[in-house]
């Protein structure tokens, strides 16, 4: 079961890729300065009608495992450690210990 963390990473990356099109628009409105303060400024509006989770930056890399948001590797989608502890039971392919 993913704890809370994970859960609300899930919500807000589905929040952020189904309202994409219609925030890129209204932001591409909101600041072309050849059209009218008043068409600029319901734009503006209209984008502080948006959830807060509709925006790109409530989206955070998190481990899948453990739900930690720092020490990502994003090709893996796991910690540190947790990578460390899959690659030493061989659970990712390719990848295991380096010795020299």
């Amino acid at each position: 079961m993913p704890n809370a963390r994970i859960l609300r990473d899930i919500k807000a990356r589905k929040a952020v890729q189904a309202g994409e099109i219609a925030r890129r628009a209204y932001l591409y409105v909101a600041r072309n300065e050849t059209l009218s303060p008043q068409v600029r400024h319901q734009a503006q509006l209209q984008l502080n009608t948006f959830d807060r989770y509709t925006r790109p930056t409530t989206v955070k890399n998190r481990c899948y495992e453990s739900g930690r948001g720092r020490g990502i590797i994003s090709e893996f989608g796991l910690c540190r450690y947790q990578f460390r502890l899959k690659a030493l039971h061989r659970e990712l392919p390719g990848v295991h210990k380096a010795s020299w």
